[in-house]
């Protein structure tokens, strides 16, 4: 197909008559682009029946119905604050329409039939239509639709105007050539591209088929993972350079860790050594709870590089959690570590530096000052980065950059639901660590409601008299007149006055220093309680700390509280997660805070926080429906998703390249739903 196609549906909503800058500009905020497919792709959330069309003796209050009659006489407000009222009436009787402010006099003079649409009310013994959706002259009826979408609005967006728009967007979508295989396409009963769109924006029933709405996600979805497909082929296609080691330094290590790897570890690290040794440059996701130990398997990896003469370097998110990785590592490790942060400046760069670019630095860790151009490697083998699950598939791509050949090892400690490791992750082979290293104690979680705050403070006290160490994460930093919950400066301030300058203050609006002066005095001891928000959240580890208070718990996510709880149980004393909500929850608050109660287990927690909230937001992303999909939603189409899966998979396997009918169909697909990576992909060969 001829691109030139497609240019109609790309083009700036502008491009359509009737919509100036100004519409054009809220439709693009509700719809989220200011193109005509955007607003093509704005699905509707719900639908209104307009079909009923009552007499006024027959119309039934509370239903919404279409109406022809008669206008009477305006009844004028006699102030301000009066309703403005319209009394009509038909063969069977007399109704009024209301309006509180009403501009079309003239056109709606006594004799006049109109035709009105709304919600039907009974006010004071007579039919009611408040602010009716449509009023329009008798002869204009047409105009108004029986089964009428509901779309997401903004703040001055009309209805009309969306439909307006999708009139005209709808009549650009070309004939496409069918992109799905015809046994599927038989088996659900799908109809083609075009009916389904019009069916789901433009329906003829109430109940619009559901099966439209399948297919139109579906297709997004099939782009999306033929698109991850061709992406990770590109990846795999890559070359590297093999590593062997004779794990000399490796067997150091594990001395000095003192404990024997799990199961899961050690299958981990087969996997990652497999691909090391492979002329293919490794692209792997090693995902574990919190305590899992990736951070060994990370050294272990880094350190079959050293032993095959070359460099390796870890990258964190921020300047604690590079410390604390410089720490742990340098504990461990049998070769010097070096530390690079934007803190470290002058001669002390400069000579790292040239310790990075000689390769008398063997293993560098820190922040993403590892990648800015002035750093230079002189033989960069593997690059593993931390807790970089906001980063997008082509930076996931382009990571290893600062190495010719550099294999790349991504971490994260928050376990990924199975629907996003398809969605956002596809690209990446993933290794899981499922246990917890030998000695770990389980932590006991409970749940209070905040009135029983003093006996929870009294059981506080009891442990710091004990010795413990005690985190209290509150969900603001300062008071805030639109939300009634606590806040870390507020609470600090109470703590303190009753248990004096053991107390410790971190929260994210403090300057660096400051924070960082906090976290370190907490590490030491020298604090005992340390009140903040979410920046403990990662990073922060100290092993001596065995109390966990959250306040306002359910006004975290799940996974977020699962982050949090596993800042303690890192040390030999058994610890606590005490979970503080307000007296009267949600049932679904209420579901998710019982589920952490009783499970420990991070995948189960993370699939479940996916399904009650959307993957929208599980990782920092969008908030309702799947990353980065329009179409598909997380909830009614995820059994989808795992058919796009596996046959995108089928069909790259018999046609690479996209040669075949269908294969130059779903490059148009590719095309429509914009995954230009994996257009740049099928370009290049």
């Amino acid at each position: 197909m001829n691109a030139d196609l497609l240019a109609p549906l790309f083009a700036p909503l502008t491009s359509l008559r009737g919509i100036g800058p100004a519409v054009a500009g809220l439709i693009a905020r509700a719809a989220g682009g200011s193109r005509v497919i955007d607003l093509l792709f704005h699905m509707p959330e719900s639908y209104l029946d307009r079909s009923a069309k009552p007499s006024i003796r027959d119309a039934k209050p509370g239903t919404v119905a279409t109406m022809t009659v008669e206008v009477v006489r305006h009844e004028r407000p006699a102030t301000s604050r009066q309703p403005w009222r319209i009394i009509v009436k038909d063969d069977t009787g007399t109704a009024e329409i209301v309006f509180f402010r009403f501009t079309r006099e003239a056109q709606t003079p006594p004799g006049t039939r109109i035709v009105v649409s709304g919600k039907l009310d009974m006010f004071n013994g007579r039919l009611t239509i408040a602010h009716p959706d449509h009023l329009l002259p008798a002869e204009q009826a047409g105009r108004i639709p029986a089964i009428e979408p509901v779309w997401p609005l903004t703040a001055g967006l009309w209805p009309r105007q969306i439909a307006a728009g999708l009139t005209q967007a709808l009549a650009m979508v070309p004939d496409f050539p069918e992109w799905h295989d015809p046994a599927l396409l038989k088996r659900e009963t799908w109809a083609p591209f075009g009916q389904a769109i019009h069916s789901v924006q433009s329906p003829s029933t109430a109940e619009p088929d559901k099966r439209m709405r399948a297919r139109l996600a579906y297709d997004e979805l099939l782009a999306g993972q033929v698109a991850i497909a061709l992406i990770r082929g590109r990846v795999r296609a890559r070359s590297g350079v093999p590593l062997i080691g004779d794990s000399h330094l490796r067997d150091v290590a594990m001395q000095r860790f003192g404990f024997a790897m799990t199961a899961s570890q050690e299958k981990a690290l087969r996997e990652i050594d497999a691909d090391l040794a492979s002329p293919r440059r490794m692209l792997r996701l090693l995902q574990g709870d919190v305590g899992s130990g990736k951070t060994l398997v990370a050294l272990l990896a880094m350190l079959r590089a050293v032993e095959a003469g070359k460099q390796a370097a870890l990258m964190a998110p921020t300047e604690v959690l590079a410390k604390q990785h410089h720490r742990t590592l340098t504990r461990l490790c049998p070769v010097p570590v070096a530390l690079l942060t934007g803190s470290v400046k002058g001669k002390e760069r400069q000579k790292l530096l040239r310790g990075v670019k000689d390769g008398s630095i063997q293993i560098v860790v820190g922040t993403h000052a590892l990648f800015q151009d002035a750093v230079d490697y002189r033989d960069l083998a593997v690059a593993v980065i931390d807790e970089q699950h906001r980063f997008g598939v082509n930076q996931r791509l382009t990571l290893g950059g600062k190495g010719e050949h550099t294999d790349v090892l991504v971490m994260t400690a928050t376990p990924i639901p199975r629907t996003l490791l398809l969605t956002q992750w596809g690209e990446m082979d993933v290794s899981r660590l499922t246990e917890k290293p030998a000695g770990r104690l389980p932590i006991r979680t409970t749940l209070h409601s905040l009135g029983t705050m003093p006996t929870v403070l009294e059981g506080i006290a009891r442990k710091l008299d004990e010795g413990a160490q005690v985190y209290w994460v509150c969900p603001l930093v300062a008071e805030s007149e639109a939300l009634d919950v606590a806040a870390a400066e507020d609470r600090f301030v109470d703590l303190r006055n009753r248990f004096g300058d053991r107390v410790g203050l971190a929260h994210g609006q403090q300057a660096p220093e400051v924070r960082d002066t906090a976290l370190a005095a907490f590490a030491a001891g020298t604090t005992r309680l340390l009140v903040a928000t979410t920046v403990v959240e990662v990073g922060v580890d100290v092993p001596t700390a065995s109390v966990m208070v959250i306040e306002h718990a359910e006004r975290f996510g799940l996974a977020q509280l699962h982050q949090l709880r596993g800042r303690v149980g890192r040390g030999a004393e058994s610890s606590f997660c005490l979970l503080l909500h307000e007296d009267y929850v949600t049932e679904t608050a209420r579901r998710r805070l019982t589920l952490l109660r009783d499970t420990d287990d991070g995948f189960l927690i993370a699939d479940e926080d996916y399904r009650l909230r959307g993957g929208g937001d599980a990782l920092g992303t969008r908030q309702a429906g799947l990353p980065g999909y329009k179409l598909a939603d997380a909830d009614a189409h995820e059994h989808l998703l795992h058919m796009a899966h596996r046959d995108a998979a089928v069909l790259l396997s018999r046609d690479p390249k996209l040669e075949t009918p269908r294969g130059q169909a779903v490059r148009v697909l590719l095309r429509l739903f914009e995954r230009h990576a994996a257009m740049k992909t099928l370009a290049a060969g």
